[in-house]
C-alpha cells in the first residue's frame, strides 16, 4: 500500500512575496545609464545574488535631446519618457529611477502623468551631503546649460542652507560640454582631463565640494585618480543609494510610496 504524502504546510503552499521592484528610465545616454545600474550594485549590502535589488530598466537612446528642449532648441522628450515609464510599469516597476539629471526638468509631470513614484536626484544629492557632513558653504555644481537653467538643484541646495556654485561660462563651453561630449563619444581619457579641469576650477572659486550633475561627469571624473576625486559627489551613486533606501522603505511597509 503506497504511503500517503504528509499535509502541506501554510508556508509550503504560500507563493513567497514579490520584492518591489524598480523601473529604471534610461538611454539618456546609454553609457550613463549602464554606470547607474554598475552603481545600484556597487551599493548594495548583497552577499549573494538573491540580497539585490530586482529591476526593469528601459533604455532607448533615440529620445530627443533634453538640454535643447529646455533651452527651446528641439522637441520636447517628455511624450517618449512617458512612453518609457508606461512600459516599465507595465512590466510591474513600483517606482522609477530616471538615469539623467537634465530629465529631471520634467520630474513633476512625469509623476503627475505617470502614475509612480520618482525618486528626485536632486533630492538624492542633498541627503548624501547631508550624510557627509557637509551643512554649510558652498557647493560647486557641473551640469549641462538645461539642467542649469532649470534650476532644480539650486533651488534644492538653497532649501538646505546651502549657497552653490556654477562653472563660468567659458569653463562650461571650454570644459564641462566638451567633457559630456567626449564621454558620449566613448573618449574617456580626454573627458577625464576637462572634467578635472572643471572641478578644480570650482574648487579654487571656494566651492567645499562640487557635485557632478550630469552622468556623463562622474564616468570622466572615474576614468583615474585625481586630486579631483575626493573634492565631488557623484549624483549617479547618489540615486542609486536612494533607491536602495526606498526598497528598503517599500519591502518593510509594502508601499511604493
Amino acid at each position: 500500500m503506497a504511503k500517503s504524502l504528509p499535509p502541506m504546510s501554510a508556508t509550503a503552499t504560500t507563493p513567497p512575496r514579490n520584492p518591489p521592484l524598480l523601473g529604471v528610465l534610461g538611454g539618456m545616454g546609454p553609457l550613463a545609464a549602464a554606470d547607474f545600474l554598475a552603481k545600484l550594485a556597487e551599493e548594495t549590502p548583497a552577499s549573494r545574488d538573491q540580497e539585490h535589488i530586482p529591476y526593469v530598466a528601459w533604455g532607448v537612446p533615440q529620445i530627443p535631446d533634453r538640454p535643447a528642449a529646455i533651452l527651446g532648441h528641439g522637441e520636447s522628450p517628455l511624450p517618449q519618457m512617458l512612453r518609457g515609464i508606461a512600459a516599465l510599469k507595465q512590466a510591474g516597476a513600483q517606482a522609477i529611477a530616471i538615469a539623467c539629471n537634465t530629465a529631471h526638468y520634467w520630474h513633476d509631470d512625469l509623476l503627475r502623468e505617470g502614475g509612480l513614484p520618482i525618486l528626485h536626484i536632486a533630492d538624492a544629492v542633498c541627503d548624501l551631503l547631508a550624510e557627509r557632513g557637509i551643512n554649510a558653504g558652498n557647493i560647486g555644481l557641473i551640469a549641462t546649460e538645461g539642467t542649469l537653467q532649470a534650476g532644480f538643484f539650486q533651488q534644492r541646495f538653497a532649501a538646505r542652507g546651502l549657497g552653490c556654485i556654477v562653472s563660468s561660462s567659458e569653463d562650461r563651453q571650454r570644459l564641462v560640454l566638451p567633457a559630456i561630449a567626449a564621454v558620449k563619444a566613448n573618449n574617456l581619457p580626454l573627458a577625464h582631463t576637462l572634467a578635472v579641469q572643471a572641478v578644480m576650477r570650482l574648487h579654487g572659486s571656494g566651492a567645499c565640494a562640487v557635485v557632478l550633475a550630469c552622468t556623463e561627469t562622474p564616468l570622466a571624473i572615474d576614468h583615474a585618480a585625481s586630486a579631483a576625486t575626493p573634492l565631488c559627489i557623484d549624483a549617479t551613486r547618489a540615486l542609486a543609494r536612494a533607491c536602495i533606501a526606498w526598497h528598503r522603505r517599500a519591502s518593510k511597509t509594502g508601499s511604493a510610496a
